[in-house]
């Protein structure tokens, strides 16, 4: 299969905007890299444990004269996290959009879940995306054109399925946060917007069986699975869409009212 980065040498002219996509140097993010360098975009990948894939993916956009960067910090650890905002922002001289895409998930029976495990979702899904987000809107407020954050929640903090109850609580934040960030920073710069997308089976976990997988499948409208260009393309469009605010978008192939 061909590599989602792929392009041919000077086809995509830069625009001069710059995007940053947390958790970009695998699965979903890397699509959303794709997408955001396909319009013209400087991208900033940053990764934790998937930092070799996101210096391969920033090397070979830069090999096609694409601008980007590979950049790193725990999302756990505020400080590094601001920092790596700043590098982002210092590098290329701003920041246009985000899309905070980063995050982690534990498949373990209910009966096995911890407090521990609680925090370790919401430091990573919920406090991680907000501080990304809240750094880089302290660049797009002084920017005359503003700027666009997308956050990436889950379809299914409506319809929760077992086994996942340490990650869902700090998902289902993620709406409430993206409409908070929304009114926040709208009073602050009214060109700087905040939305969310919330997939569905697009990339689905790869610990779930084949009879779970068909289910997923079947549990849709459209009977079939998504892909991460799927998310790509919803994405986009609320980046580049300067009337849509404070929306969370459902990319889920009608699962959540099937």
């Amino acid at each position: 299969m061909q590599d989602p980065l792929d392009f041919t040498p000077g086809t995509i002219p830069h625009t001069g905007r710059v995007a940053l996509v947390t958790g970009g140097g695998r699965r979903v993010g890397r699509a959303i890299v794709r997408a955001l360098a396909a319009r013209g975009y400087a991208v900033a990948i940053h990764a934790n444990s998937s930092l070799a894939e996101a210096r391969e993916a920033a090397a070979a956009l830069e090999a096609v004269g694409i601008p980007a960067l590979a950049v790193t910090a725990n999302l756990r650890d505020e400080g590094p996290v601001r920092a790596m905002v700043h590098r982002v922002a210092d590098h290329f001289g701003r920041i246009d959009a985000v899309v905070t895409s980063a995050a982690i998930w534990h498949r373990q029976p209910f009966e096995a879940v911890t407090a521990d495990d609680l925090r370790q979702h919401f430091d990573v899904n919920v406090v991680g995306s907000f501080v990304v987000a809240q750094e880089a809107a302290m660049t797009m407020i002084d920017q005359e054109t503003g700027g666009s954050i997308v956050c990436v929640g889950d379809w299914a903090v409506a319809r929760p399925y077992r086994d996942y109850a340490g990650y869902f609580p700090s998902k289902g934040a993620i709406p409430t946060m993206t409409r908070t960030l929304a009114v926040e920073l709208a009073a602050r710069n009214p060109r700087l917007r905040v939305n969310c997308v919330l997939p569905g089976p697009v990339m689905l976990p790869p610990d779930l069986s084949a009879e779970e997988r068909a289910e997923a499948v079947a549990g849709t409208l459209v009977k079939r699975e998504g892909t991460p260009e799927h998310v790509a393309h919803a994405v986009l469009f609320l980046i580049e869409n300067d009337f849509v605010t404070g929306v969370c978008l459902p990319v889920d192939g009608g699962r959540t009212i099937a």
